[in-house]
This record gives structure tokens, sequence and C-alpha cells, in this order.
């Protein structure tokens, strides 16, 4: 059997895994505001218990990070994803029987760890089935898998809530991740070179595409330590250092901000919180595309990726500006709120997908999840940071959280347009 166009099926696979990710990672930022007194928390402290549990889930991830693009790159994708949300679904399963905060951080701890495998896994298996031209393209698709998961979270969490209440969402949304592990096993057999479903036309325009010169089994493999000693990989670990807690604040954040700033119960929040996520899943395709584009009438493909960057961050710092400047006439005005905070994350996803696919332009073979888990990890110590400073800065408000969100823009284009060398390693 033969199947045309493998290499989308693939991808598209690793899309809906991250939407389930996504679905996973959100519902207790989507029930928290309703659910945090059940554990004795008091309406002041109800965000500092938030971002306790959070930090647990992003130390976790950070490591996860790392670890697992070594995994994957160590054992393949094929095995290396089926391990990653097999982990992740018994994770989230088990926060149905958590009792206390302290259950609680634990079990998000262990959802960090093993969710944190989709982003290196797909990164691995975006330069595994596809020529560095349709990279962006690939890298968007799964990326609007992050941003589409935001989308159906919130309705269907909300749903689930109310009809089962949060110990049984939490078991509905784990089950969601073992069905996914049957059809990529069994549609991932092997990597294009060995797949015998894959066409001879499909197999030489991977393989043999005019841009890829180097053949990944006769790269050297660098250590962590051996990593650290390029520029491009700095460029990467600084950049989304930067600006990753960006899209982090909003995803933990944003149904507090909308409890606390238009007063929503958790039927409204349903009803509107997918808004901008539906921005977001726009500019994640939008941003693959015009990057491929450029390749495809023959820009280099890093200057193309850093030119969505760009764009990316200028959308993202003008919108963020705006809503600082009209925050208190916002209040009226749940609409336009939205849509300042979506164009906000269509940026995000726009220039995301591209930083993300600068791992396998920079470096070849079995280096590209390990420098790509790096980044990541860097990306989660931010969020850290800022997790832990957004309860104190939104004692009274919240235009710091914005103007936060604002400074981190330009430092992590700072970081990626002059943190780095031209030399494909």
């Amino acid at each position: 059997m033969k199947i045309k166009g493998l290499r989308w099926w693939i991808i598209g696979l690793i899309g809906v895994s991250t939407v389930i990710n996504y679905i996973d990672r959100s519902a207790i930022n989507i029930m928290w505001p309703y659910i945090y007194k059940e554990f004795g928390i008091a309406d002041a402290n109800n965000k500092e218990a938030l971002a306790y549990i959070t930090t647990f889930f992003m130390f976790a991830y950070a490591v996860g990070q790392t670890v697992t693009g070594k995994m994957m790159d160590a054992i393949g994708t094929r095995l290396g994803m089926s391990i990653s949300i097999a982990c992740w679904s018994v994770s989230i399963a088990l926060h149905a029987v958590a009792r206390s905060l302290t259950s609680f951080s634990i079990f998000r701890a262990l959802l960090g760890v093993s969710e944190a495998g989709n982003w290196p896994g797909a990164t691995k298996s975006n330069a595994e089935w596809f020529p560095a031209r349709e990279r962006a393209i690939a890298q968007g698709i799964f990326g609007a898998g992050a941003s589409l998961g935001g989308v159906v979270a919130a309705p269907i969490i909300a749903g689930l809530y109310l009809s089962f209440g949060w110990r049984g969402t939490f078991v509905g949304i784990g089950v969601l991740g073992f069905l996914w592990i049957i059809p990529w096993l069994w549609v991932n057999k092997a990597t294009p070179d060995k797949h015998a479903w894959i066409t001879k036309e499909e197999q030489d325009h991977i393989l043999d595409a005019a841009d890829e010169k180097v053949v990944a089994m006769d790269t050297r493999v660098y250590s962590w330590t051996e990593l650290l000693q390029f520029k491009n990989t700095w460029g990467i670990i600084t950049s989304r250092f930067f600006i990753d807690p960006v899209w982090w604040m909003f995803l933990t954040w944003l149904p507090t901000f909308l409890k606390e700033q238009f007063q929503f119960d958790i039927k409204q929040v349903g009803a509107f919180a997918w808004l901008p996520y539906l921005f977001a899943a726009i500019g994640g395709l939008l941003g693959g595309f015009y990057s491929s584009t450029l390749i495809k009438y023959g820009m280099p493909a890093v200057k193309a990726r850093k030119r969505a960057i760009t764009i990316g961050c200028v959308l993202m710092l003008l919108s963020l500006c705006a809503t600082v400047f009209y925050l208190d006439h916002l209040k009226e005005q749940v609409d336009l709120a939205l849509v300042l905070i979506g164009t906000t994350l269509f940026g995000f996803q726009f220039l995301i997908n591209n930083l993300q696919t600068l791992p396998s332009d920079y470096f070849n073979g079995k280096n590209v999840g390990t420098v790509s888990g790096m980044g990541g990890t860097a990306a989660v110590a931010g969020t850290i940071i800022i997790t832990l400073l957004v309860p104190v800065i939104t004692k009274t408000g919240y235009s710091s959280f914005f103007i936060l969100g604002a400074v981190m823009v330009p430092a992590s284009w700072l970081c990626i347009s002059f943190i780095a060398s031209k030399k494909k390693i």
C-alpha cells in the first residue's frame, strides 16, 4: 500500500497531539477560578495558589524539554512521542484524585515532564519528514494545534465541568491521549527512508531536496555543553526565554482576567475565551505559509524565518501597547479586549513556529531535537519567573501585566536578530 502525501498525515497527527496537549494543560486554568474554594483557599490567595501550582508544572516542563529532546534523538519520534503522550494522559487523569494544593502540584509536575516531549518530538519529526522550504508550513500546522487546543479547550472543559464536575473532567480528557496513540503507531511505522507506504516521488522530495545537502547519519552528535559553545544555540535559547512567557501569561491567566475584569462565570468563559486562540491558530498557519513562500522564491530559510519573526513581534507589540492604553475603557468592551488579546496571540503564533523551526535550519541530524529541547527549557525558565510575578503585579489591576508583555517582545527580537552565525552546524 502506498499513500500520497504521507508526510502531511504525520504532521496532521502531531497537530492533533498538540490539541490534546493544550486541552490537558488548560483544564486547571479554566476551572481554577471556580474550584479553589474547595481546597480552603481564600479569595485573596487564589492567584498565588495557581501560580504555585503552575510553577511546579513549569519546573518539571523545563526539565522535560531538555530530557525528552535527548530522548527523541536517542529512540526516535515514533516511540518517543508515544511514551510522552501516554505518560501525560495518565498524569492529567490523576488530577481527579487530588485532595490538596500539594497533591495538585505533584500531579502538575508529572504532567509537565511528560507534556514537554511534544515540542522537541514535533520539531524533530518535522526535520525528518519535510525539506527546509516546507518546514515552517509543517511547524505552523502543529503549532496551530496549540491554538486550536485553546479554541476547543474552553467550551469542552466548561461543558464537562458543568456535566460531570472537575474530577470527571480530568478523567475524561485523560482518555484522549491513549486514543491518539493507535493511529500514530499505525501510520508512523518508520522514517521516510524506510517507510513501506511512502511513494518514491515523496521520498525523493524529502530526502533528495536541493536544500538538503547533509545526510543525518554522517552528522556529528554534540553534547549539551558543546552545543552551548555556538552562537546559534544562544540565539534560540535567549529569544525563547523572553517571548514564550507572553503566550503562557494568557494561557494561564486569561480565565482569571475575564472573571476579575468582566465578572465572567464559567459558562461565559467557555463562550468567549476561545476567540483569542482562533486568532492564534490563523496566525500560526499564516506565519508558516509566509516564510515558506519567501523560501520558495529564493530567500534563504533563516532570513525568511527572521522576517516572519519580525512581523510577529511588531503585531504583538502594537496590540499589547494598545491594550495598555485602552484598558480602563475595556471594562465595558469585552469584544475589543478579546480582539486585542487575539491580535497579540496571532502575532505570537505567526512568529513562534518560525522560531521553533530554526534549530533544524541551524543544526543537522541528531542535534535538532536536543537544541529544540534546550530552547524549550529556556522558554519555561522565563515563564516561571513571569508566573510568579503576575499575582504581585495584578493586585490593583492588569496594566502592569500588559506592560510586562510589551517589554518582553523587543527583548526577544533583539536576541534572535543579533545572536547568530550563518554557518550550519
